[in-house]
């Protein structure tokens, strides 16, 4: 090969090389680690590593099933762990392939430049997820809900609000309940102060349920004497009596939708067994089973 030859060649290579640079440049935009849409979340105890803000994965190995988690809207950024620097608030929405639509809120904290992402707050199956804001340095998810007896044809119209806390020793987030922060005052408690969120069951015989979906299980006291309730299935409703602080749940009714894996007849099993109810110094509600058969908290 002559020398004229020889640098044709490298001239070729130069620009082919230029040429599929500047094309992968563009089909592969870098990704930034400093954007809450890039970084993992905890969502149902399984880690979803976010890329642009989506990601799919597997729900088990070798499974044709994939769960497909994404952000929902613009994140909300503000100073959530008063260090002085920029975190952000967002809502993450979870497909299964199924007809669920299930909507979370999770935080990314700023870590010298780098987003570091939370446990992400169940929110509700199919809701209306509204607007994410911060005041007095947490972060507020603002969404709208059905009421339990409403299918989901019906638009969710009943508005709710969740203040999150940040526990930073922890590294997780939880609800938090305004005037009800550390220490709180049995006295002043009331089941119609909040939606409560189940935690667990003990029973006497030694078995202990925890929800697998955190925050599916809610339970909403009305003054009329009615309740509403949430499971990880179908939505539950009907009434409840108290005398002092006995408590009895009647004239339950619930959807009819069928959950493979759902843990809602152990729930309703469990309400139907309540013989009494107390609050507690941290803030829970504990629900009393009857004949001492255990306890079931809520928070």
């Amino acid at each position: 090969m002559n020398n004229k030859t020889f640098l044709v060649v490298v001239a070729a290579i130069i620009i082919l090389g230029g040429a599929y640079y500047i094309r992968t440049s563009e089909d592969q935009a870098p990704v930034s680690i400093s954007n809450p849409r890039n970084t993992a979340y905890q969502i149902d105890g399984q880690e979803y590593l976010l890329v642009n803000g989506t990601v799919e994965k597997e729900t088990a190995p070798g499974s044709a099933s994939k769960d497909t988690v994404r952000v929902f809207g613009e994140p909300v950024v503000g100073d959530l762990d008063a260090d002085g620097d920029t975190d952000a608030a967002i809502f993450l929405v979870k497909n299964s392939g199924g007809s669920g639509t299930f909507y979370y809120v999770a935080l990314a904290m700023n870590e010298n430049g780098t987003y570091r992402g939370t446990n992400a707050l169940f929110l509700g199956d199919r809701i209306a997820p509204q607007t994410l804001e911060i005041h007095e340095g947490r972060a507020v998810a603002n969404y709208a809900v059905r009421a339990a007896e409403e299918s989901f044809a019906v638009s969710p119209s009943i508005g709710k609000s969740l203040w999150i806390h940040f526990d930073q020793a922890n590294f997780e987030i939880g609800e938090w309940v305004k005037d009800f922060e550390g220490e709180a005052d049995p006295l002043r408690m009331s089941l119609g102060m909040k939606t409560w969120v189940w935690e667990s069951a003990l029973y006497n015989d030694g078995r202990k349920i925890t929800p697998k979906r955190q925050d599916a299980f809610t339970i909403t006291f009305k003054n009329d004497g009615s309740f509403s309730a949430t499971t990880d299935c179908n939505g539950v409703g009907g009434k409840y009596t108290t005398t002092g602080t006995t408590l009895v749940f009647g004239q339950m009714m619930s959807t009819l939708m069928y959950c493979e894996g759902s843990q809602e007849s152990d729930f309703n099993a469990m309400l139907g067994g309540v013989g009494a109810y107390h609050f507690t110094s941290k803030g829970e509600l504990i629900f009393d089973l009857k004949y001492d058969s255990g306890s079931a908290v809520f928070r």
